[in-house]
């Protein structure tokens, strides 16, 4: 049988694009894997699938999508450590407020002596191959999102970890956490200066920033120095998609 190829890592000269999964759907995955995004986000914190849909989600990626990156629920290692050996090839951890969280997270991900996760790398050896568990510190991607005033004042020490050649912004709370409504709040200095800071300090130590948007945010963000950018997500897509068919008809 042919093996996949562990994707390369995030790199800051160019800019990933991404699709986010929210509903557990086998089609729906198979569709964005389709549709030619540089990766496809399995959404397992606010999203509704669960252990039992991630494995046919994966299966529904893989043969078109080498990069498969889940949301894990939590910073909690056996869930990573599960997601990875599903074969995700990355995950996106929440609520990483510390250095010391940023790096129980990237333990999570590598096997000893880097890391403590637990041997058996059931499927992602099936999917990538025998050289998989080789390959895993210069291949898996973990993402620790900054969305919190916490992260924000301990941004320098998390991008200092071992490990955190990514982080991940959440808008949504980062901006309840500045005290403004949720979503994107461009134009609020609060916002705006907390994005240029993460910006800045991901150049001084050579992370790659990534961030929640959207496509009309798209260039907005690549302006600002955001290499990795989800700009959709499954049930918005079909929502505009149904409203706009209906309205076209309708009138």
């Amino acid at each position: 049988m042919g093996f996949m190829k562990l994707p390369e890592k995030f790199a800051s000269g160019s800019t990933a694009f991404g699709c986010w999964l929210k509903v557990p759907s086998s089609v729906t995955a198979e569709i964005a894997a389709i549709s030619g995004f540089d990766y496809v986000c399995i959404d397992m914190q606010h999203g509704f699938s669960d252990r039992n849909d991630l494995i046919p989600m994966l299966q529904a990626i893989q043969p078109h999508s080498p990069r498969a990156i889940v949301r894990v629920p939590s910073n909690d290692p056996s869930v990573i450590g599960w997601a990875l050996d599903a074969g995700a090839t990355g995950v996106i951890v929440p609520l990483v407020n510390s250095a010391e969280e940023a790096e129980k997270a990237v333990r999570a991900c590598l096997y000893p002596s880097k890391g403590n996760r637990s041997m058996g790398p059931t499927r992602a050896e099936r999917v990538f191959g025998e050289e998989y568990v080789q390959g895993v510190e210069n291949s898996i991607q973990c993402l620790p999102m900054i969305e919190t005033l916490d992260a924000l004042n301990n941004l320098e020490s998390i991008l200092s970890v071992d490990g955190v050649d990514s982080i991940y912004v959440g808008p949504s709370d980062l901006s309840v956490n500045l005290g403004l409504p949720k979503g994107n709040n461009d134009g609020n200095p609060r916002f705006d200066e907390a994005l240029e800071r993460i910006v800045s300090s991901c150049e001084k130590y050579n992370v790659v920033p990534g961030i929640h948007a959207n496509s009309l945010l798209a260039d907005v963000r690549q302006q600002q120095g955001f290499r990795i950018l989800t700009v959709v997500e499954d049930d918005g897509a079909m929502s505009t998609g149904f409203r706009e068919v209906f309205n076209q008809v309708k009138s």
